[in-house]
Order: structure tokens, then C-alpha cells, then sequence
């Protein structure tokens, strides 16, 4: 691991990037300041900025330019862009000592950030469409003829996703809000938290200056909001991180209620942690429990919203605990973030240090410190005074039921160990911090892991259950996931960011459409039982350039015969008594005698519709939606129906998916199966 050498930074206004230009403020701004040096960074200001011409633009210019690209290919985009800002890590890691990060923390922030374009993008590619509307469930017969049919369709909100974020992660915060709404095909403005935002300053410079988004996909705004939320509408969508009280000041202000606009809220979370009684001194579990606690105590200097603030733990094993989070807080080095022998670096500013100050002496009340002192810290290479640096401190609480530590928050890198004496207790504390963004249970036991899990859980965003199994591959109490959601109930917000697709779909419109099957066919170019379908040469003869939705080909009848059945449980090894057993069979009331493996029904279906000859298609890579619906007895003739379904170009390749509408009908032209066949097929045909 390399220094972690921290540029030389001129105090300048940060420039913000709206209506397709950089702005720099008409005044002299406010300053911002090294967290570690005290040394005056940069200046931040918004004045000049024409708040409703920035989201107009996003929805004149960046929306259309958004919505003309499929799934897959901004998908493409979001995996370049992270190729991009992965080459300029190095820079940003400097940039980020500012803000006094470790390489460590700048590291969970930065590649944490660059992590969720390419989870996005991959998630993006496998999960959704090449096309512009996803759709949301099967279809809904509405009439007993099959004419009349209904699905629900996403499509893009028309309006902009304004991100308010807060000052502890300025990378990942607003590329974790970005990735989703860029992908569903929805502008972005990004408002970052003044302290580190010549971070975010940096990053968008980098973003814009890759040349792959769109314009008007992508703004900053650098200083106040001004008066941004006066202009915002119901197809805009608002994000916010930060403190509870912003949050509801926010939610409620008169143009967000008047409009609807969809907000979303990550706010205060007094996280915690639950030791199982069973993680006694000397289990992998009490280990591992005292690991993470100190980690997130330390990890950005505790100014994570997903560190542990209530660290909850079995009364007997108090004074264990204590020892043990003590002896490795202890061996914790404090100062500047360059240094490579330094654990944890500073906070984000002296009034940042000042507001945990008066946090602490809250939280004293209800107990007692036993590690560290808030007013004088040991530091290796900075001066303390200048820095905003602050001594990790441990309290301990012997009063579980006292407010203060279920209603405060240190946000920085301050927790209190609490007893509990019972598993109906530990559920009942949780639940007092009124809504988390995560929590752990650290144990061995399932059965008490399932019962706090189960317990907890409509109190929480997230929740870790961590043990000597998933230790190794576990990324930790603090880590948001891009495939999961990130958010929490009650005082957390109320909101999810993130959550995979959920968080795709947060920025789109669900919608019931109604009509013929004809009619959703067109609108979801996917195909509809009962729509027209089209013989005539065989579909497997046409290339994706050539192929239509709703090409089909009928095939068939094939007669199952009693030898077929008895070759194919003997060849297969399949010799269940519905195949090979005649009086067991019939006492079967779902059959009442021999019959048929559905998988020699698939088989002959295959036979049937396939054309062997080489073409086009490629591959035959897997069935989905499998279902056996009527029993296939011997003499049953066997007609297969197979209908291009849907047609999903893969953009880095010379073939794509081709999903194809498979229904196996017997003489009286009931279904026996129904499923969909998925092939790989050229682009173009070699003549």
C-alpha cells in the first residue's frame, strides 16, 4: 500500500455544472477547510445558478437523449464510466485526505462508489431488456374470452432525480443514487454536502469529461439549494441523505407535497449490534463481534449513517466485551490520513467535531466512558488543534433502559455497550432506536439468529447475521450492497435506495395498460397469447435481422406410445411408479394409470419444432416458466405451438436472446405444457 500523499490544493471556487455549462459563482463563497491541516481547501457557492433552468434542461435535453437508449445500452455506459473514473482512482484517493479519509476509508468510499455503476451495469444487462419499457408481472386475463387482457408496463419519469447528499461520502453517495436513475432513463442533479464537496466537484469534472453520458444526463450544483425545491414537479424525483430533522423539514416542504414528488429519505439510524449469549470468549462470534464493532467505531471515523451506535450485548459478557474492544481500540494510531500507519483519520470539519462533543455529553448522562477522551487525543503527524480529530470513545451503559443512548447520536466514532438479559429483551431495545438502516446479530446459534431476525426485522432496512461460516466472505455490519436495499424505516427515513432493480424502478412510472392482445404485444414488444401470429418459413431459419415478433410454427401431432414411456424411464433411470407401475398409477387420483414424464413430453416437443439443420440459431441455453398441466397417457397425440415471444439484441455480440412462447397440446387441444424456450441467435444469417 502506497502513501496516501495529499495534493496541493489552491483555495478556489468550486464550479458547479448546469444547463450544459460550468458555472462559477458570482460571489466569493464560503470557505471550506482540510479536515486533518485546517488549511483552507476551496470556496462553495451557488449564487447565479438558475435553479428551474438546471432541472428544465435535465428535462428538456437530458431525458430524451436518456429515454432513446435501451436498458442494455446504458447499461454499456455505466460499465465504460466506471472504467473511467477506476483509472483516476489514485487522484481521488489524494483529494479524499482532504476530507480527512484514510486510504482505507477513501478506498469504501471511491471504490465503493465505482463498485455500484458496475453492479448496476451488470444487473442491468442480465435483468432487464434491450428495450425501453420493462415490464412489471405476467399478463392479467380481464375477459373470459381472452380478449381483453391487461399488464402493468415501467416507463421513465419525465422529470429529473435531484440527489441532496450528505458530507461523509462524497463518491459513493452520489454515484449509488446515480447508477439507478441513470440506468431506468432519468437525468440526475447532484447537491453534495459543502464540507467535502471538492470531492464531488472532482468526480463530476471526471464524469462529464469522460464524454460517455449523454448531455444534460448529469448536473451539479456546488453550495446552498437555494431555492431548487420550488421548482420541482411530480415527474421529478428528490433523494435525500442527512440528518432526520432536514428530512422532515424537506418532505414537507409545500411543493414537494403539492406535487406528490416521490422522496426518498436516509436520515439518522442508531444502528445496532446483538452479541448471541452462545459467543462466549474464545468462539470465532465474540471475536468477530469485538472486530466490527471497533472497525465501525473507526472506518471514517465513525461518520458512516450504517455504523454501530448501540453495541447490545449479553449482561454476563459485559465485562468481557469491554476488555477485548478496550485492548484493540487501543492499538488504534490517530492523525493525519497521509500517514500509512494511521487506523483513522480526522472528521470532516472542527464543527463537526464540536456537534459529537455535545452528543457525548448527552449520552454520559446515561453512562460512563470507558475508552478514550473526547477532549484530548494522542496524534501522529498533525496538530490536533488545528484538525478536527477526535479520540474513538467507548461507553458503557448499565441501564439498558435509559433514552439517551436510544435517542442520541455521536456521529462519529463513539458506540455504547449495552446488557440485555433476555432474547425478548434485545428485540424490545432494538426497536427503541424507532428505525435502523442495518443491524447485526453476531452468533452461532440459528435458532436465536431467526428469532431476532424475525423480531427486529420491521425495524430495520438491513440486517447482518454474521458467524464463523460467512465471516470470510462477509462484507461487513457498514457495507450497503448495491443488490440490496440501503434505507431503513421511521427514523432512518422511511425511504430504500439501491435494492438492485427496486431501486430502477423507484425512478419509473407503473402502469396498468389495458387493451386487446394485439394491442400489449405492440406496446410491450413482447408477444401475447392471442395475438396474431405469422407461418410460414420456419422461424429457426431467420436471424435476429430478420425475425418477427410473433413468427410461429405449429408441429406435430406425435402419438406417445406405452414403449416410449417404458424406453424412457428405462433409458433415463426415471422409473417412478406413474410410469412404470399400472396399478399404483391408477389408485393416483391425478392420473388414474400410466403416464407420460413431463420431460418426455419436453423432449418430443423438441423434436417436433426444432429444425436441425445449421441456421441462425446458435444455442438452445435453458427452459423458464416450466409447467405440466394436463397427465399424457398413452395414444395421446402431441401438437406443440412455438411463437416467437420476445427479441433481446445483446449489444457487445453478434447474436442476441430469442424467448419463444412454447404450448404442447393434446388432440383435444388442451395444454399438456407450457414454457419458454430460450435461444442464442445470429444477428445475421451467413448466406
Amino acid at each position: 500500500m502506497g502513501t496516501h500523499a495529499t495534493p496541493s490544493v489552491q483555495a478556489r471556487l468550486l464550479r458547479s455544472y448546469v444547463s450544459g455549462r460550468w458555472h462559477t459563482p458570482a460571489d466569493e463563497g464560503a470557505p471550506l477547510h482540510d479536515a486533518a491541516t485546517g488549511e483552507e481547501v476551496a470556496r462553495i457557492s451557488s449564487a447565479g445558478i438558475d435553479m428551474g433552468a438546471a432541472l428544465e434542461y435535465g428535462r428538456r435535453v437530458g431525458g430524451p437523449a436518456l429515454r432513446e437508449l435501451t436498458f442494455h445500452q446504458r447499461a454499456a455506459l455505466l460499465k465504460a464510466l466506471a472504467s473511467h473514473l477506476r483509472e483516476h482512482r489514485e487522484e481521488l484517493y489524494a483529494l479524499s485526505a482532504r476530507t480527512g479519509a484514510t486510504l482505507g476509508d477513501s478506498k469504501f468510499d471511491i471504490d465503493g462508489g465505482i463498485g455500484a455503476l458496475f453492479s448496476y451495469s451488470s444487473k442491468g444487462r442480465r435483468e432487464l431488456p434491450n428495450d425501453t419499457v420493462y415490464l412489471d408481472g405476467p399478463v392479467e386475463p380481464l375477459g373470459k374470452g381472452g380478449t381483453f387482457v391487461g399488464r402493468h408496463i415501467c416507463t421513465p419519469l419525465r422529470g429529473v432525480a435531484v440527489q441532496i447528499n450528505a458530507f461523509n461520502f462524497p463518491v459513493w453517495g452520489p454515484l449509488e443514487k446515480f447508477a439507478p436513475a441513470f440506468l431506468a432513463g432519468v437525468p440526475t442533479l447532484i447537491k453534495p454536502g459543502s464540507q467535502t464537496a471538492y470531492l464531488t466537484e472532482r468526480l463530476v469534472e471526471l464524469m462529464i469529461g469522460s464524454e460517455l453520458l449523454p448531455e444534460g444526463s448529469l448536473q451539479l450544483v456546488c453550495g446552498s439549494a437555494g431555492d431548487l425545491l420550488d421548482h420541482v414537479t411530480g415527474q421529478d424525483l428528490v433523494s435525500f441523505t442527512g440528518s432526520a430533522a432536514t428530512a422532515a423539514r424537506l418532505r414537507s416542504h409545500p411543493v414537494i407535497v403539492r406535487n406528490s414528488v416521490r422522496f426518498n429519505a436516509e436520515a439518522d439510524s442508531l444502528n445496532c449490534a446483538i452479541l448471541g449469549p452462545d459467543a462466549k470468549p474464545g468462539t470465532p462470534e465474540f471475536d468477530l463481534y469485538v472486530k466490527q464493532l471497533v472497525a465501525e467505531m473507526t472506518v471514517k471515523a465513525g461518520q458512516k449513517c450504517t455504523a454501530i451506535r448501540r453495541a447490545f450485548v449479553p449482561a454476563e459478557l459485559m465485562d468481557d466485551v469491554q476488555d477485548a474492544v478496550c485492548a484493540r481500540l487501543a492499538r488504534i494510531s490517530v492523525g493525519d490520513p497521509s500517514n500509512p500507519e494511521v487506523r483513522m483519520g480526522a472528521l470532516a470539519s472542527l464543527e463537526q467535531r464540536e456537534e459529537v462533543r455535545r452528543s457525548l455529553k448527552a449520552l454520559r448522562d446515561a453512562g460512563r466512558i470507558v475508552f478514550g477522551d473526547p477532549d484530548h487525543v494522542d496524534v501522529v503527524g498533525a496538530d490536533a488543534e488545528r484538525g478536527a480529530f477526535l479520540s474513538p470513545v467507548l461507553l458503557r451503559a448499565d441501564d439498558p433502559e435509559r433514552a439517551e443512548p436510544h435517542e442520541v447520536e455521536a456521529f462519529g466514532p463513539v458506540a455504547t455497550l449495552l446488557p440485555f438479559t433476555s432474547t425478548e429483551q434485545v428485540i424490545e431495545l432494538a426497536a427503541r432506536g424507532q428505525g435502523s438502516l442495518v443491524g447485526s446479530v453476531v452468533t452461532g446459534d440459528a435458532d436465536f439468529a431467526r428469532e431476532v431476525v424475525l423480531g427486529v426485522a420491521p425495524w430495520h432496512g438491513r440486517l447482518l447475521v454474521l458467524d464463523a461460516d460467512d465471516a470470510k466472505e462477509s462484507t461487513g455490519h457498514g457495507s450497503p450492497l448495491p443488490m440490496l436495499v440501503h434505507g431503513g424505516p421511521g427514523r432512518a427515513g422511511g425511504g430504500e435506495e439501491m435494492g438492485g432493480i427496486r431501486g430502477v424502478l423507484h425512478h419509473m412510472q407503473r402502469t396498468a395498460v389495458q387493451g386487446s392482445p394485439k394491442v400489449l404485444t405492440a406496446v410491450g414488444n413482447s408477444w401475447v397469447q392471442g395475438a396474431p401470429r405469422s407461418e410460414g418459413a420456419h422461424p429457426f431459419r431467420k436471424s435476429l435481422a430478420e425475425l418477427r415478433i410473433g413468427d410461429s410454427v405449429v408441429a406435430g401431432p406425435r402419438t406417445v406410445t406405452d414403449a416410449d414411456i417404458a424406453h424412457f424411464a428405462e433409458f433415463t433411470g426415471d422409473t417412478f411408479y406413474a410410469h412404470t407401475d399400472e396399478q399404483a398409477a391408477e389408485a393416483n387420483p391425478l392420473f388414474g394409470g400410466i403416464v407420460a414424464h413431463g420431460y418426455l413430453v419436453v423432449s418430443f416437443a423438441a423434436g417436433l419444432f426444432v429444425s436441425p439443420e445449421p441456421g441462425p440459431v446458435l444455442a438452445n441455453y435453458g427452459l423458464e416458466n416450466l409447467r405440466f398441466l394436463t397427465p399424457v397417457k398413452p395414444g395421446d397425440a402431441l401438437t406443440v405451438t412455438l411463437t416467437c415471444k420476445q427479441i433481446t439484441p445483446r449489444e457487445n455480440a453478434d447474436y442476441g436472446e430469442v424467448r419463444w412462447d412454447t404450448d404442447v397440446t393434446n388432440a383435444e387441444g388442451e395444454s399438456v405444457a407450457k414454457y419458454d424456450v430460450l435461444t442464442l441467435v445470429a444477428k445475421e444469417s451467413e448466406r
